[in-house]
């Protein structure tokens, strides 16, 4: 590679990257691929997060265009949260991820 291909490569890496920020966007992807959410139940699955960081990266999420937010017309209001198409095909990034953790993680027992 030359150094500007080198350059588009970095970026693209880093926008990557972008979408898995932080600790809760991994797991809440995760939950989302079992279908739409919405906001308490999705705060239920992941157990631990605080309702200001939910809705953060949820926000964050929906800025990258990864995750879409549905308010449906009910009294009160309902919102769903589920993947987008770029959210769903972000799976191969993480998959490769996974399999390159596996094959390079130390097993501390050996």
């Amino acid at each position: 590679m030359n150094g500007n291909e080198d350059f588009m490569c970095l970026n693209a890496v880093r926008e990557a990257l972008k979408v898995i920020d932080g600790k809760w966007a991994f797991p809440v992807i995760g939950q989302l691929y079992y279908g739409s959410q919405r906001f308490n139940g999705l705060r239920r699955s992941l157990g631990g997060i605080s309702i200001k960081s939910l809705t953060i990266v949820l926000r964050h999420l929906e800025e990258l265009q990864v995750v879409r937010r549905q308010i449906f017309p009910t009294v009160p209001v309902t919102v769903e949260y589920s993947l987008t198409e770029k959210g769903r095909e972000y799976r191969a990034v993480l998959m490769q991820m996974r399999r390159w953790g596996e094959k390079w993680t130390i097993d501390s027992g050996k």
